[in-house]
């Protein structure tokens, strides 16, 4: 192992843990990495297997036109990534080649297509329970785990920009969506400290972007929508949010149009899981080599 490595980071590169591609928040996922992470996820599945979430798996991209109706790129232009593609004929081709032989910038000639990077796991989620029409009295609870991405490129490795994202979401009467997220912070507690992580869990906000965005999440922490787990991974003084705890109100019902059974705008609520978070954070705290973690923590994971 590299002793001038002196960064959590390049430990982990070391190791073998994560592979450098050049770009910071961009890492390969080695065979120990991925090993907590499919532990994590069979955690999570056993800690709620009794309340019969209905399972959708989303890939990396989302709709374009569901995303620019979603409201992103008002809240968060800073952090989207889009999927652009050639879209010229035999003579713009080669002035594209030219400009890759020469240094310049080839993607001039690019076009936007109809898919962009997913943002949050729950994104794509919305439209299709909003074209099934009215929920039952019961609402609605979803299991939904896709790649996510997130344009803010750091040395920190908790801040990948292409990440996994699984979460909980629920969909119904206001009292429903409310006290879903309730059982959830409990339940969050429970998990941590069979990880056995140290952490604290505190009101938070998103980054919303520009002036109005500081008012955003200045309402958004006084109402205590947001409620983040933290957990120690690059410094104390600053510690990453592996969990969120999210109530939307009536937000993504009126922007989709979903209705309760009473015919009410339905409120909706969220429980996210970092997934690479959470692993570092186990790696961060328990050490590089899995053989050498606690025994309750390796049970937990089935490691």
């Amino acid at each position: 192992m590299c002793e001038a490595c002196d960064s959590f980071l390049d430990r982990m590169f070391a190791k073998g843990v994560l592979h450098a591609t050049g770009v910071d928040g961009l890492y390969g996922r080695g065979a120990s990495f991925e090993a907590v992470v499919d532990g994590l996820d069979r955690l999570i599945t056993r800690l709620a297997s009794d309340d019969a979430a209905e399972v959708i798996r989303f890939p990396p991209g989302m709709n374009r036109a569901l995303f620019e109706k979603s409201g992103y790129m008002k809240n968060f232009p800073q952090l989207a990534g889009t999927v652009h593609s050639f879209d010229g004929n035999e003579k713009d081709h080669m002035a594209l080649l030219d400009a890759i032989h020469n240094g310049g910038a080839w993607t001039q000639g690019q076009a936007a297509t109809d898919i962009v990077l997913t943002p949050a796991a729950c994104y794509p989620l919305y439209p299709i329970v909003a074209r099934r029409g009215p929920l039952t009295p019961e609402g609605a609870l979803f299991d939904v785990q896709s790649y996510c991405f997130r344009h803010e490129p750091s040395k920190d490795p908790a801040r990948m920009q292409m990440f996994r994202m699984r979460e909980f979401v629920r969909i119904g009467a206001p009292e429903q969506a409310a006290s879903f997220r309730e059982r959830w912070l409990d339940r969050a507690r429970d998990f941590a400290e069979r990880l056995e992580l140290p952490h604290h869990i505190d009101v938070a906000n998103d980054p919303f972007f520009g002036r109005a965005g500081k008012m955003m999440a200045s309402s958004q922490r006084d109402q205590a929508l947001k409620f983040e787990l933290l957990v120690p991974i690059e410094s104390v003084e600053k510690p990453t949010a592996c969990q969120s705890f999210n109530y939307h109100q009536d937000h993504f019902g009126s922007l989709w149009g979903i209705e309760t059974s009473s015919g009410e705008t339905a409120h909706t609520a969220c429980v996210g899981f970092g997934m690479e978070r959470l692993t570092l954070a186990l790696f961060k705290h328990h050490g590089l080599d899995t053989d050498g973690w606690p025994k309750s923590v390796r049970a937990a994971l089935t490691l």
